[in-house]
């Protein structure tokens, strides 16, 4: 039987809808529908009854989930047995990071560990949150530094580390860029240029949430995926942004960074950075590298 299609059966009956089963899988709804069609057609039963308003199992779906979950949990086992039997000999460490945290914290945390641990090669990869959470599990990355999604792998390990600060990206020729700091309302009539909340929800609902919280509309101009494309879109005077300081690393000709005053009755002011691993995995270089982050974590997050 084919393991990957049990797993694309096990998250849709979990989230008992196709698009958020997809994110998680980082595949397409159609991808996910024709891989639950192939094991349907495998054991020639159907698995789930969908309607244009929801998705329900049916009743050998319903049988089906708890013995899918037994066999992939042992699967997991095994695979992971032999992993650490290779991570025992390893010299190198996997390691995926969000743009924010490979700006900012990954130089200061490697420049830390590379005091201890000099063999070791650390093999990094930048990407989304969506993108690194499933080579985490399919064990391409050891160790990854993401925005905690809602919905959570069982298999994967969350340590919340720290907020990260949000400060306002403006050209530099415009009147606001004279100034110390700027608040919501400073920019409530400036057009935005916002994350695409599909891949970086965290970062776009920031934005909404600052503005809601102030009483102010939002004028969205742009939708950028790339943090560096937002600040180029910046620089070329087609609005302004609240981005992650770290990012403000990302030197860009035209570009100021202004410190974000909040409203007294703002609640949310930070972006969430956590580190991911594994479940139940025992792996010497990443502890290591962990060890290190948290050795250091309070230097660290004063710069975030």
């Amino acid at each position: 039987m084919n393991l990957h299609l049990l797993r694309c059966f096990v998250l849709a009956a979990e989230e008992l809808h196709f698009g958020r089963a997809a994110q998680r899988l980082d595949i397409l709804p159609s991808a996910l529908g024709r891989f639950i069609r192939l094991l349907e057609e495998d054991l020639g039963v159907k698995l789930f009854v969908r309607t244009t308003r929801n998705v329900v199992l049916t009743e050998e779906g319903e049988q089906l989930l708890g013995d899918a979950r037994k066999l992939l949990a042992q699967a997991d086992a095994i695979q992971n047995r032999f992993r650490e039997t290779v991570r025992l000999r390893a010299t190198k460490l996997r390691v995926g990071a969000i743009d924010s945290a490979a700006a900012g914290l990954i130089p200061m945390l490697l420049n830390d560990f590379r005091k201890d641990r000099p063999d070791v090669e650390v093999q990094l990869l930048e990407d989304k949150t969506i993108r690194l959470l499933p080579r985490l599990l399919s064990g391409r990355l050891d160790l990854a530094f993401v925005r905690p999604p809602k919905s959570r792998a069982p298999n994967l390990v969350y340590r919340h580390l720290f907020y990260e600060t949000p400060v306002v990206a403006i050209a530099s020729s415009h009147l606001l860029a004279r100034r110390e700091r700027v608040s919501v309302r400073d920019i409530a009539d400036q057009p935005l240029i916002v994350p695409d909340r599909r891949s970086r929800p965290h970062s776009h609902d920031l934005t909404m949430k600052l503005f809601a919280e102030a009483g102010h509309a939002v004028y969205v101009a742009q939708v950028a995926d790339e943090k560096q494309t937002i600040v180029n879109l910046v620089a070329a005077g087609l609005g302004v942004a609240i981005v992650p300081r770290w990012i403000s690393r990302m030197t860009v000709e035209g570009v100021t960074y202004l410190p974000l005053t909040l409203e007294k009755k703002a609640t949310t002011s930070r972006l969430p950075l956590a580190a991911v691993w594994m479940r139940d995995s025992r792996d010497a270089l990443r502890d290591s590298l962990l060890q290190t982050l948290m050795d250091n974590l309070d230097r660290y997050e004063a710069k975030a």
